[in-house]
């Protein structure tokens, strides 16, 4: 497979319609799934003149999507729903207390410091 081939193969997976999924529609209501899609790829190659298995090549891409939230569509009024990743809000969360108790811990060893000089 040459470079432009696999540059061809990434535009068609990160293409639109993987994006934004077809559309369900239940009743009135039309809901429009949404999801982020990020893709890469990458290339070698090598030549050694003048020695034994002197060439070389490679290469590979990579595609990934996450479900980011849906569009829906109600009444002509269209809604933007995001969806909440619970699993990062509670490793934000963990974050900012991890943070603030080594911050805690920081300015209470300072303090018995300044207090054992004193």
């Amino acid at each position: 497979m040459n470079v432009m081939d696999m540059i061809d193969k990434v535009r068609e997976a990160a293409a639109a319609d993987r994006v934004f999924g077809r559309p369900i529609t239940q009743g009135d209501v039309t809901v429009i799934p949404v999801a982020r899609v990020a893709g890469g790829g990458g290339g070698g190659g090598g030549r050694r003149e003048g020695e034994e298995g002197g060439e070389g090549s490679g290469g590979g891409f990579g595609v990934g999507a996450t479900p980011v939230g849906m569009i829906v569509i109600k009444d002509g009024d269209a809604r933007w729903r995001p969806l909440i990743d619970i699993n990062r809000v509670i490793i934000g969360c963990q974050v900012v207390a991890v943070a603030a108790l080594l911050t805690i811990r920081t300015l209470a060893r300072l303090r018995a410091r300044r207090d054992k000089r004193r």
